[in-house]
């Protein structure tokens, strides 16, 4: 069984990612879903966003009172974009 888990804490908030088989990805400290498609879930956390990639992905379940997320399908990889990926974007260009 792979298993990634992480934990960060921002604003005294705690999140924690966690990926089983490649086939369920669990977070928490999830304030928003941005958007999603079958292949990308976009979700807004205290500390910024992160973008979930793979295929045949499905919103299993959300509680948005206790930042609670869960997503079921085919999960290739994630990237967290912080809030300060804005401002160095902006400075580069």
């Amino acid at each position: 069984m792979q298993q990634i888990e992480e934990n960060t804490s921002a604003v005294g908030e705690e999140q924690s990612v966690l990926i089983e088989n490649q086939k369920k990805i669990t977070l928490s400290g999830v304030l928003s879903i941005e958007g999603f498609t079958t292949q990308q879930i976009i979700l807004e956390l205290v500390s910024g966003k992160i973008i979930v990639f793979g295929s045949n992905l499905k919103i299993a379940g959300f509680t948005k009172s206790g930042g609670q997320f869960v997503a079921i399908g085919n999960i290739k990889g994630m990237r967290f974009c912080n809030k300060q990926d804005k401002l160095l974007k902006r400075i580069l260009k």
